[in-house]
């Protein structure tokens, strides 16, 4: 075998252990070995959750607001005001997160339609309806008439 062609297996080789590791390294392959085998239902692997949990935690819930009622969410929860006018209710630590906008809102400034927000405390922070409303809510909440 010439020099010429005993180098250029050895960069091959070279390519392919480079690719092994590489797939070694993403956990390709690691797959295989249990496919179609599935985690025992309620171990780690697989935990299972109340269905309190889901539907607080998990599901959207869609709330009628009337006009002139507030709604107060807890610390992580989301709103999206699908119908109607509403405010926002802010604390002395800020406002409504507007991640739709990137900007915070402030209290008594108006809350768009279908902005997706996130209430970063449990400190009082919600939405006062202006208007008859209807929200979808994920996470924790109160609503006042």
């Amino acid at each position: 075998m010439s020099k010429r062609v005993a180098a250029g297996a050895l960069a091959a080789f070279a390519v392919v252990l480079a690719l092994a590791a590489v797939a070694a390294t993403l956990g390709w392959g690691s797959g295989f070995a249990g496919a179609g085998a599935a985690a025992e239902p309620g171990s780690p692997d697989d935990p299972l959750i109340s269905k309190g949990y889901f539907d607080r935690h998990v599901m959207l819930t869609v709330v009628n607001l009337p006009a002139g009622g507030k709604i107060t969410c807890e610390a992580g929860a989301e709103v999206v005001l699908r119908a109607g006018k509403a405010t926002a209710v802010g604390s002395p630590q800020g406002g409504l997160s507007d991640v739709t906008a990137g900007k915070d809102i402030q209290t008594g400034q108006p809350v768009s339609l279908n902005h997706l927000l996130i209430i970063p405390r449990s400190d009082g922070r919600g939405l006062q309806a202006t208007t008859d409303c209807v929200l979808m809510v994920r996470g924790p909440y109160t609503t006042t008439p």
